[in-house]
């Protein structure tokens, strides 16, 4: 029943492949889960594992890969491999509004899956960059944010305010 969709790259090795929850006990979710927190989203702001009690308000969080790849690079095999996912999962996410994408290969992932279920796409490819907007004929907003990932939090490329700008943006749009 969720009105925000996140979809990020993959679980990571230390974080989701271990814990068995998405963005759950590593740094990248603890950027994520305290900015959705902030922003009303999330039951509370960190998410260390499965049965700490993390509930999410109107919101779902899903991944392009569903293994965590190799460098964090997932192929272009790896990304077809697990397309069906996340197709099932839009089908089933009926009233997703807004959909942030989390990083360049979240953003590609979405885009692809509105084509694949022949849902409208703009005439010119929406352009990823960090606070990117584009809202499609169907009503739906994709929200493009730096990946939470530490490569972008500790060399500043994204700041708390960054991240918490974007989910109060989203929030602003389902109210």
């Amino acid at each position: 029943r969720a009105r925000l969709l996140l979809v990020g790259l993959a679980p990571a090795a230390h974080g989701g492949n271990r814990t068995g929850r998405v963005f759950t006990g590593d740094q990248s979710g603890a950027w994520l889960f305290e900015a959705l927190h902030e922003a009303g989203f999330a039951s509370q702001p960190t998410s260390v594992h499965r049965t700490d009690g993390l509930t999410l308000r109107d919101a779902y969080v899903t991944a392009t890969a569903r293994c965590a790849p190799p460098a964090n690079k997932p192929t272009l095999e790896e990304v077809a491999n697990c397309a069906p996912y996340l197709l099932e999962e839009l089908r089933l996410l009926g009233r997703v509004r807004v959909v942030v994408g989390l990083g360049r290969i979240g953003w590609q992932a979405y885009l692809r899956a509105r084509r694949a279920l022949g849902a409208p796409l703009p005439r010119r490819a929406p352009v990823f960059g960090h606070g990117a907007a584009t809202t499609f004929d169907d009503g739906v907003t994709l929200i493009a944010s730096y990946h939470p990932s530490q490569q972008n939090t500790f060399t500043g490329k994204l700041t708390r305010p960054m991240l918490r700008a974007v989910f109060d943006s989203a929030r602003d749009l389902l109210e």
